[in-house]
């Protein structure tokens, strides 16, 4: 299964950066991950717009989104990794994970995504959160595979 991640910006702390290279890493003895970065715009409502237009114009059909909200439901990783495995066990060819920019995305884009998630109740930075997605997929294969991994 190909898991893309779209969010627009580049992460610019190298140290957070090479957690993710890392957990990249690791994923794709599971699945195959895609990382697409885009243009990210200014934080005006025009700018969210453009945003979230590009994000929505790298979606394929057929491929299950997921949204990644502060309003969206919270999982547990036992409960990431059992929609993962269901997803697996559906034959879905691919999975895009959306992180918008710091303003969000329209409601439009968030309208038109299957899955809307939150990370936390509490307020991560976009690069941050980057980095736990990737963290929480390589946790939800190891459960999945019965792998050891921290607790």
């Amino acid at each position: 299964m190909r898991l893309r991640l779209i969010w627009p910006g580049k992460t610019r702390d190298a140290r957070l950066r090479a957690l993710s290279a890392e957990y990249l890493k690791r994923l794709s003895h599971f699945a195959r991950p895609e990382v697409t970065e885009l243009k990210e715009t200014p934080g005006t409502k025009a700018g969210i717009d453009r945003d979230s237009k590009r994000i929505s114009d790298r979606l394929p059909s057929g491929a299950v989104s997921v949204l990644l909200d502060p309003s969206g439901i919270q999982l547990s990783s036992e409960e990431m990794a059992a929609q993962v495995r269901s997803w697996e066990n559906s034959s879905i060819k691919e999975v895009v994970f959306i992180i918008g920019g710091p303003n969000g995305v329209s409601p439009e884009l968030s309208s038109n995504v299957t899955q809307r998630w939150s990370l936390s109740r509490l307020t991560l930075t976009h690069e941050m959160a980057r980095v736990v997605l990737l963290e929480q997929l390589y946790r939800a294969y190891t459960i999945i595979h019965g792998l050891p991994y921290q607790k």
